[in-house]
């Protein structure tokens, strides 16, 4: 019986991760994080709005579309393919605050480039280490001052499960791990701090409010941050995630 239940539930997981990757960007991409009210993008509709959203003129200007503030064909399937890559719902066109949140951030994720620690703010003195900056969504894998991989998007916790801030080493890794609090497979689990770890989710990253306090994951990301880090290596999490 027990053999059977972890089959099912590795099927249920390899579909799951077959759903997420279906919704990833191959470029630098972020997690919706930012989670603010809005009427329009709450509706239900699974067309294209005609309806001027409140970031009508900054969705034309970081979309490259002609800045005029107002809403026509074009700019609505242009902001509806944003929001499709980025799993956002619904997906109408409407430029509302949860998607010109994500928008901004994605602007911050590409100044990062490949030089995620301009700032300095992540250690360099500690050899391999993973850095999380909660601000921007981004998590990299640096070698003394070198980048060994990344930058890549992240989904750090919600408002009242804040991912915590400070130095961390790796203290346990667990493969094929499941949570027993919240019953939900945790991919490639390699834990900092507590119960917080960096791990695959089979959703989307970019899905708001944000998760429990890990550092959520697309699973290629995930996997290969197993290959790279092991047991005693340093995570460096810092900054604060929009929202909390």
């Amino acid at each position: 019986m027990k053999r059977r239940l972890n089959l099912r539930i590795g099927r249920r997981t390899r579909a799951g991760r077959r759903a997420g990757a279906a919704l990833a960007l191959t470029a630098l991409t972020v997690p919706l994080t930012v989670a603010f009210g809005s009427t329009a993008e709450a509706a239900t509709a699974s067309s294209c709005t005609a309806a001027r959203g409140p970031y009508q003129k900054q969705a034309e200007k970081f979309l490259g579309l002609p800045v005029d503030g107002r809403q026509s064909a074009s700019d609505c399937r242009a902001i509806r393919a944003f929001q499709t890559s980025h799993g956002i719902t619904p997906n109408i066109g409407y430029a509302g605050p949860v998607t010109w949140g994500v928008m901004s951030l994605v602007a911050q994720q590409k100044a990062a480039g490949h030089n995620p620690n301009k700032a300095h703010k992540c250690p360099t003195n500690k050899g391999r280490i993973a850095c999380v900056d909660l601000t921007r969504q981004l998590s990299w894998i640096q070698d003394g001052s070198r980048l060994a991989f990344g930058p890549v998007p992240i989904r750090s916790g919600r408002d009242g499960y804040e991912t915590r801030t400070g130095a961390k080493k790796i203290y346990w890794r667990h493969l094929h791990h499941v949570s027993t609090l919240y019953n939900v497979a945790m991919p490639y689990s390699q834990f900092f701090d507590g119960g917080q770890a960096f791990h695959s989710i089979s959703g989307s990253v970019w899905s708001a409010p944000g998760s429990h306090g890990c550092v959520n994951m697309r699973s290629g990301d995930a996997k290969k941050y197993w290959s790279l880090l092991k047991t005693g290596d340093d995570v460096y999490v810092y900054g604060r995630k929009a929202g909390t």
